[in-house]
């Protein structure tokens, strides 16, 4: 006999006596352990579908032990910007093994009743109460967008109170090289107030077409 059935978001096919592992469960090792939402049970010709799971039916297992799976490289790099980013990762786990297959009888645990909350009692109206504008956003637009502009230009320019693309595109070439003048490396600041420009009217594919024929913010 063979189950499909829903172990910690993942489904698995098991089988009896067969080992598995499963994203990391909160049961002690060497503890037993039951999964009752099967969706299918397959017995020789004989297969039962559930609706999505099949009444009665459960899956034991025993915890043997809990552990991490092998690492996984996880390296991200966005183009023309200089970012780069490189994460391991090991996720957790746990070894079970199936210990029992039971088509029918078991007990399903009782759904917790739910307890409702109070409901929170509306403030008395104030008389003449003015309606509160609506605060805008502290953080800036991401620089970055413009080409040329890598993420320590970003932080020089915003050192300098230039955190927004309509900042930008009212601010002369020459004052931004003067700006960014510590920053290491040859930079060409001529199309960045017009790149600014655009992002700031929203002109994406406009800018995305013409990034495209620059080569470091020179045209």
């Amino acid at each position: 006999m063979y189950a499909i059935v829903e172990i910690a978001g993942q489904q698995f096919k098991v089988e009896k006596d067969q080992k598995v592992y499963v994203n990391r469960l909160q049961t002690e090792e060497g503890k037993k352990v039951s999964f009752d939402n099967v969706l299918l049970l397959g017995d020789g010709d004989n297969v039962t579908v559930g609706a999505p799971a099949i009444d009665g039916a459960q899956v034991g297992a025993k915890v043997l032990k809990h552990l991490k799976g092998d690492k996984v490289i996880v390296f991200k790099k966005k183009r023309r910007k200089g970012y780069r980013v490189k994460n391991g990762h090991r996720q957790s786990l746990s070894e079970i093994v199936i210990e029992s297959i039971v088509a029918s009888g078991a007990k399903k645990a009782a759904p917790k009743k739910e307890t409702k909350k109070a409901e929170p009692k509306a403030a008395a109206p104030k008389a003449e109460a003015k309606k509160a504008a609506p605060k805008k956003s502290s953080k800036g637009d991401d620089l970055k967008k413009v080409e040329g502009i890598g993420p320590k230009i970003a932080e020089t320019l915003a050192e300098a109170g230039i955190t927004t693309f309509a900042q930008l595109a009212k601010t002369d070439a020459a004052k931004i090289s003067e700006i960014i003048s510590g920053v290491r490396g040859n930079h060409v600041t001529d199309t960045w107030p017009a790149q600014a420009q655009l992002a700031a009217d929203g002109k994406w594919d406009e800018l995305k077409k013409w990034q495209d024929e620059l080569d470091g913010g020179k045209a």
